[in-house]
């Protein structure tokens, strides 16, 4: 391990005071990845009256977390965020940082990123901490993040390693690492932060919020049928859908559907999609690109149909099955039918 190695920080996505979900997944992963270099996991809040908020943090494994607070940061906007978090990064020098890449965490990451003049790995769907050796310019690197993503449209898993300057940022997608059983017991310190906000960085003046609730979220689904496009058309995903409600399932797809316009892109199951984990997955003409797999190879039971018995969805399938879906679809529906 080097020498007066950073800790491991997080930034806490949050909206009225509720935390998002992938921040607590990346509090957890950020904990994974301090342990294993022997530093503390810190976290980073902004907004205003957050005090209420941020047990979760410690219980998911937060040593210590930095409550930034001030009416100038409610609602979110980007500018004055991005000044809070450079300012705590150069004083403080993490090691690591990690971002959710949300809405938020993407237009905000990179701006840091920028004025940090750090490097930015985005969509990350693991990490690792490792030795790194650059064969190139002959030198040698211990505990170095690996930034591992898909890469060239999703053909190949690349890893990426960041030599340069710390510290070593990353976001990833809601759902790709998995959140952890918390501790309530589990107690941390917090470090109250009252920040001084530029002229410069409150240009932006907020006149009013409007948000609606998703009406699909694809995360909680138990089951899900989602087709690809080998369903052949859009009129064709009526398939996909019978398939669905006669096992109570919802419906998602793949990148290659979505694009056909066959279907909403709130249902695009993958790496620029939806991450999910259920306890079965049914994917219907799907091949099965690094990009897809990356957003469902870890449910509970996958089942696949294809007519192309090398496609690479079976080589992450449990069962697959070899067959034009227009003929299997209808026969499994009446099988299960039949059973209830």
């Amino acid at each position: 391990m080097t020498d007066k190695i950073g800790n491991v920080w997080v930034f806490i996505e949050q909206e009225g005071g509720k935390i998002a979900d992938v921040s607590l997944e990346l509090v957890c992963k950020g904990k994974e990845l301090a342990n294993r270099l022997n530093v503390k996991t810190e976290a980073v809040i902004i907004g205003n009256n957050l005090a209420g908020s941020i047990d979760p943090l410690f219980h998911y494994g937060c040593d210590n977390v930095f409550l930034v607070e001030s009416p100038a940061l409610e609602p979110f906007t980007v500018l004055p965020f991005a000044e809070v978090l450079v300012k705590l990064l150069k004083q403080h020098r993490p090691n690591i940082f990690l971002v959710g890449a949300s809405l938020k965490g993407r237009e905000l990451a990179p701006r840091v990123a920028s004025t940090m003049l750090a490097g930015l790995t985005a969509d990350c769907t693991d990490l690792q901490i490792d030795d790194f050796a650059d064969k190139v310019n002959k030198k040698s690197y211990n505990d170095k993040l690996m930034q591992i993503r898909p890469a060239f449209g999703g053909n190949i898993i690349a890893t990426i390693v960041n030599t340069w300057q710390d510290p070593q940022m990353v976001t990833v997608r809601e759902g790709v690492m998995k959140m952890a059983e918390p501790d309530t017991s589990r107690k941390g310190k917090t470090t109250k932060i009252k920040p001084e906000i530029s002229v410069e960085a409150q240009v932006i003046n907020v006149l009013k919020r409007v948000s609606e609730e998703k009406s699909i979220d694809l995360k909680k689904a138990q089951i899900l049928v989602s087709g690809g496009y080998g369903v052949g058309s859009k009129e064709n995903f009526k398939l996909i859908y019978d398939l669905a409600d006669a096992l109570g399932a919802d419906v998602g797809a793949s990148r290659a559907a979505v694009d056909a316009g066959w279907i909403v892109h709130d249902r695009q199951v993958g790496q620029t999609g939806v991450t999910v984990r259920p306890k079965l997955y049914i994917a219907c003409g799907i091949s099965g690109s690094i990009q897809h797999r990356a957003g469902m190879e870890e449910s509970s039971k996958i089942i696949a149909v294809d007519t192309d018995p090398e496609a690479p969805i079976f080589g992450v399938a449990h069962y697959g099955i070899v067959g034009d879906l227009n003929e299997v679809i209808p026969k499994m529906i009446k099988a299960f039918k039949a059973k209830v």
